[in-house]
C-alpha cells in the first residue's frame, strides 16, 4: 500500500520512519554506551561492544523492513555467499551517494559483522547519529589537503596515530573496517578536476586500508571489494527515500590480501607504498571495467 503513494508523501513516510527508528534505537545503544565509557574494564568492554553490535544492527534490520514496505526497487545482488558473520573483513566500495551507505548496509548486514565505516571528524557533530556513531567506535578522522599537511607536516602523523588506535580496539570482537576509497562522493566535476584515468570512478587513496591493515594484519580474512550501480543514474538520499530508484545493482567479490602488505609500513617505507598503491590501482581498473559491463546489461 505504500509503495503506492505519491513519491512526495512516500518520502516524508520513509523519512519519519527512518527517523523515530533511529530514536528508537539511539536509547538502548546509549545507554550501553554510557557505562562502556566508564567501566575500562577489557572484559567487559568487548562484552559492551557485542551488545551495541547488536542493537546497530536491528536498526539496520528495520531499515530494509521500512525500504521493504515504500520501495518497488529491484535489488540486483550477487556475492554474499560464503561470507561469515564472525570474521574480520576489510571492505572498500565505489561511493556516489549517501545511499551507498544504506545500501551497503542492507545488503551485509549479519552476513558479516557491522560495518564501521571511516568518518570525516566533523560528522561527531551530527545530532544522534554522532553519537552513536562514537558508540560504536567509528574511526573518526579529520581530512586535510596538501597544502595544509605542507605548512604543518605533523598533523600526518597525529592522523595516523588516530586512525591506528581507532582500528587497534576492531581486535577484540569480529569487525568489518569500511572504507570508500575515492575518499568522497563520485561527481562529474570532481572526477574532471582529478584528471581521472578511469570512467567511473575517482582516484583511489590506499592510506585508509594501509592503516587498517597495519593495524589489524593477520586478522582479516579478506578483503571484500563491493561495486555499487545505479542504472537509473546516481540518486540523492531523497530519491531513495521517495522511492525513485528503480534498481539497485551491488557485486561482491572476495579478494586476499597480498601477504608482503600485512605487515609492511605504508607510511615510511616507500616501496611499501608503492606496492599497496599499485594493489589499490588493480582493484580500481577492473572495477572500472565491472561498472561499464553492468550499465552495458541494463535496458535503455
Amino acid at each position: 500500500m505504500l509503495r503506492s503513494l505519491p513519491p512526495p508523501v512516500k518520502g516524508v513516510v520513509a523519512f519519519l520512519t527512518c527517523a523515530l527508528s533511529t530514536g528508537f534505537w539511539a536509547v538502548p545503544l546509549l545507554a550501553v554506551a554510557i557505562p562502556k565509557m566508564l567501566i575500562p574494564v577489557p572484559g567487559l568492554q568487548a562484552v559492551f561492544e557485542r551488545v551495541l553490535s547488536r542493537i546497530a544492527e536491528n536498526w539496520v534490520a528495520f531499515n530494509g523492513t521500512w525500504m521493504r514496505w515504500t520501495q518497488a526497487t529491484r535489488w540486483d545482488v550477487e556475492g554474499v555467499d560464503g561470507l561469515a558473520y564472525r570474521g574480520w573483513y576489510l571492505v572498500v566500495s565505489n561511493h556516489q551517494s549517501w545511499v551507498d551507505i544504506f545500501v551497503l548496509q542492507r545488503v551485509l548486514n549479519r552476513r558479516i559483522p557491522l560495518l564501521k565505516f571511516f568518518l570525516k571528524r566533523e560528522l561527531i557533530r551530527v545530532p544522534v547519529f554522532g553519537l552513536a556513531w562514537w558508540a560504536l567506535d567509528f574511526p573518526f578522522v579529520r581530512r586535510h589537503d596538501a597544502a595544509t599537511l605542507a605548512r604543518r607536516p605533523e598533523l600526518r602523523d597525529i592522523d595516523i596515530q588516530t586512525t591506528r588506535q581507532a582500528c587497534a580496539k576492531f581486535s577484540r570482537i569480529p569487525t568489518s573496517v569500511m572504507n570508500f576509497l575515492e575518499g568522497t562522493r563520485f561527481s562529474p566535476d570532481k572526477h574532471a578536476s582529478q584528471g581521472s584515468t578511469y570512467r567511473h570512478l575517482l582516484k583511489p587513496k590506499s592510506g585508509g586500508i594501509a592503516q587498517a591493515i597495519g593495524a589489524l594484519g593477520d586478522r582479516f580474512q579478506s578483503l571484500l571489494d563491493v561495486t555499487i550501480v545505479y542504472p537509473g543514474g546516481r540518486p540523492t538520499f531523497w530519491d531513495f527515500l521517495s522511492g525513485r530508484v528503480p534498481e539497485v545493482v551491488v557485486r561482491i567479490r572476495q579478494e586476499p590480501i597480498p601477504p608482503d602488505l600485512l605487515h609492511g609500513d605504508h607510511d615510511l617505507d616507500p616501496e611499501v607504498r608503492a606496492r599497496f598503491q599499485q594493489w589499490v590501482q588493480g582493484l580500481w581498473e577492473r572495477k572500472d571495467r565491472q561498472i561499464d559491463e553492468l550499465l552495458a546489461r541494463a535496458p535503455d
